[in-house]
């Protein structure tokens, strides 16, 4: 697996590229891809990246695990390819900006339109074995992505990091809220969606924020 990124994320994450962990971690998905499928495929692995520019990244969303059903991840957390149902927890997203801007609910389960914008879509996880949920935890993805949330969150300015559920949430400890906005909920999933993420205003409140530091707002 080579890191095929642009040369702005190169240079931002040469350290962790070069150290021990993320080649054992190129060595494991290696070996992973020669017996399995792997989600998303290859050519996906970064996509959060290579769709969003490190210089326009305004917001970070934190997702999991990409999906573990064939031809679902496609390298963005919570996004899909078009042709693709769209999945329980975007269709929630989607429920809540509808309600939140009082426009039609998005038809389109792709969010490579939010990246383009400078939305980060960064799962924990960036490989899962197909049809295996949560197989690739623990082998180091989370301390490359940690990595990635910590260095943003101390070399930028004014940044809106959007945490939905316990996982998301406890990545907070990694961010400098003196520097940045943090927003928290529940999760958008059907089994935690009314417990407080339906009504909780986050793409208004990130748009507030950013608008008010003369910050291009984001099209949800």
């Amino acid at each position: 697996m080579e890191v095929k990124l642009s040369n702005d994320w190169k240079e931002f994450l040469k350290d962790q590229f070069e150290a021990e962990y993320f080649k054992n971690i190129v060595e494991f998905v290696r070996s992973e891809n020669g017996k399995f499928k792997i989600c998303p495929p290859g050519k996906f692995i970064f996509k959060a990246f290579d769709s969003c520019p490190l210089d326009k990244v305004k917001v970070v969303i934190i997702g999991q695990d990409p999906y573990h059903t064939k031809g679902v991840a496609n390298g963005l957390a919570f996004s899909t390819n078009e042709g693709q149902r769209i999945p329980p927890s975007l269709l929630n997203i989607y429920k809540e900006i509808s309600k939140e801007f009082n426009t039609p609910i998005p038809t389109s389960p792709d969010l490579t339109r939010w990246s383009n914008q400078g939305v980060l879509l960064l799962n924990a996880t960036l490989t899962v074995r197909e049809g295996f949920a949560g197989s690739h935890q623990g082998k180091g993805w989370e301390q490359f992505t940690d990595a990635v949330i910590k260095k943003l969150s101390d070399e930028k300015q004014n940044l809106v990091f959007i945490l939905w559920g316990a996982f998301a949430r406890g990545k907070k400890t990694l961010i400098d809220a003196t520097k940045h906005l943090i927003l928290e909920s529940p999760h958008p999933s059907p089994f935690s969606a009314d417990r407080g993420f339906f009504g909780n205003g986050h793409f208004k409140k990130a748009n507030e924020y950013l608008e008010q530091r003369e910050i291009t707002i984001i099209n949800w």
